[in-house]
């Protein structure tokens, strides 16, 4: 097999492979002569078929079998030998096909790139410190109540938190625009679900009463047509709904699974979950940073195949949440790959960086962690031990939980080596950090 290989830009090569003919042919002659114990060919017993019939019936199709064979193989005893790494599938050309001649083919793929990890030691991640306070506390059981609150219609002005059922007519230039007409639709004032301006134009209107509120579709607007585009809604206001919050008494206590101790017992279980819910927010807030320190430092050029593949990704996610009515829309056009680009190269980026940092550290998923991640996935389940069983038993989610926690280790790494510096804020900012981070 003779084999030569070239650069032709960046991360993307060029292999080109000649197989002897000899090689080829010997191949194929011997699994036509297999096939003349199995085949069955009408004038003939089985297993009495003559070779040359055989080659004629057959021949052919043997010989694209091989050939797709000894390409498959080939390839990848070619790139051992040259000492690369393809990302993603080949794009195969066969050069000479033809029968007693030499196979030639050329293989384009791309390569991994090289990393070089940059020293992040100068690196300042943030360490966030907050307590929980009383207020904190009042607010989250504030929080609760409104989820388990009745809506009951009011004669006053809107407000955030109420409810509100209105009809709405949306017109850029004078002229409705596609999806921009409801009828009776239900919206809570403060919600945040519709574009900026939107609610914050309803509020102070009362049942009844109808006005035309100015709005901004955002820059980032998932359709192309409204991106950034001024636009008026008529507004007609049909019905304005206030909360009803439940009572903080035993029955309300009890949905939480405080049957015991009251009021006290109740605040002591809420400000337990807020702290469990601190530690992750803090957690994904020091993720956030040491990723972003690693992309920013370590700038590498990605393989478009792996983009490709990470695009394909994030679209599927995407359009399991939307079940069956996925089969029903126009993918290309709802969400291009333009769409995602952006970010599948970050988690690319990313993807490769990490791994080169647990490749030079000798870094290893502790199992400890393991166990701990897979004891907090677990502890939302009425049998959690049966669970955490299944977690071992299944190794496909086994592998998943340690790459979280080879990711979780290489935060921790990589923060350490950095300068801290600590910083005191709320309960709520951090909340709010978090979820700036996702």
């Amino acid at each position: 097999m003779q084999v030569s290989i070239e650069t032709t830009s960046g991360l993307e090569r060029k292999l080109t492979v000649g197989i002897p003919a000899q090689e080829i042919d010997t191949e194929v002659e011997k699994r036509l002569q297999e096939a003349t114990k199995t085949v069955n060919i009408k004038g003939f017993r089985k297993g009495k078929v003559p070779l040359k019939i055989v080659k004629q019936r057959y021949g052919a199709g043997v010989r694209q079998e091989v050939i797709g064979d000894k390409i498959n193989r080939s390839f990848y005893e070619a790139v051992r030998k040259e000492d690369v790494r393809p990302a993603g599938q080949p794009a195969i050309e066969t050069r000479s096909m033809e029968e007693g001649k030499d196979l030639e083919y050329v293989a384009t793929f791309e390569v991994y790139p090289e990393v070089s990890l940059a020293d992040l030691s100068d690196v300042e991640i943030k360490e966030y410190e907050a307590d929980i306070t009383d207020k904190d506390i009042d607010k989250m059981i504030k929080t609760l109540q409104s989820q388990d609150a009745e809506w009951a219609e009011v004669k006053r002005k809107s407000k955030n938190g109420d409810r509100v059922t209105i009809d709405f007519l949306g017109k850029i230039d004078g002229e409705e625009f596609e999806g921009g007409k409801a009828e009776g639709h239900v919206l809570t004032l403060g919600s945040n679900t519709m574009i900026p301006g939107f609610e914050k134009g309803i509020v102070g209107m009362k049942t009844g009463e109808e006005q035309t509120i100015d709005v901004t579709f955002p820059d980032e607007y998932q359709v192309d047509e409204l991106k950034g585009k001024a636009a008026q809604f008529d507004i007609v206001v049909h019905k304005v709904e206030g909360q009803k919050l439940p009572k903080l008494d035993e029955a309300f206590f009890e949905k939480f699974g405080v049957s015991e101790g009251g009021e006290e017992k109740f605040r002591e279980e809420v400000k337990g979950n807020m702290e469990r819910e601190k530690q992750q927010a803090l957690k994904a807030v020091s993720k956030k940073q040491v990723m972003d320190a690693l992309l920013e430092n370590n700038k590498i050029d990605i393989p478009k195949a792996l983009v490709t593949a990470e695009v394909k990704a994030i679209r599927n996610q995407m359009l399991q949440q939307y079940g069956q009515q996925a089969q029903n829309l126009d993918v290309e056009k709802l969400l291009p790959d333009s769409m995602f680009s952006e970010q599948a190269e970050k988690r690319v980026s990313l993807g490769l960086i990490v791994a080169e940092v647990v490749k030079q550290e000798g870094i290893k998923a502790d199992k400890d962690l393991v166990r701990q991640l897979i004891e907090e996935a677990a502890s939302t389940y009425e049998d959690a031990q049966e669970v955490i069983n299944y977690y071992y038993s299944n190794e496909q989610l086994l592998a998943n939980i340690e790459a979280v926690a080879l990711e979780q280790q290489v935060v921790d790494l990589i923060a350490a080596k950095a300068k801290a510096v600590k910083e005191k804020t709320s309960y709520d900012e951090v909340i709010k950090l978090a979820a700036g981070s996702q």
